[in-house]
């Protein structure tokens, strides 16, 4: 799932960098694209990888 919302954040940094929209500090291409990069690092670690079994079966 953290990988879905990078590349969302991805394409948002994209779109913004692309059509050179003027934003404030705080929503930036480059600051979108590190809070992408951190979902997928996230996803590489296995954060929200899936579902677990714990429980055992008789």
């Amino acid at each position: 799932m953290p990988a879905v919302g990078a590349a969302i954040l991805f394409f948002i940094a994209f779109l913004v960098n692309a059509a050179e929209i003027s934003t404030n500090d705080a929503f930036t291409s480059v600051n979108l694209m590190l809070l992408g990069l951190t979902a997928l690092a996230l996803h590489l670690a296995g954060v929200g990888g899936g579902w677990s079994v714990r429980g055992r079966r008789r």
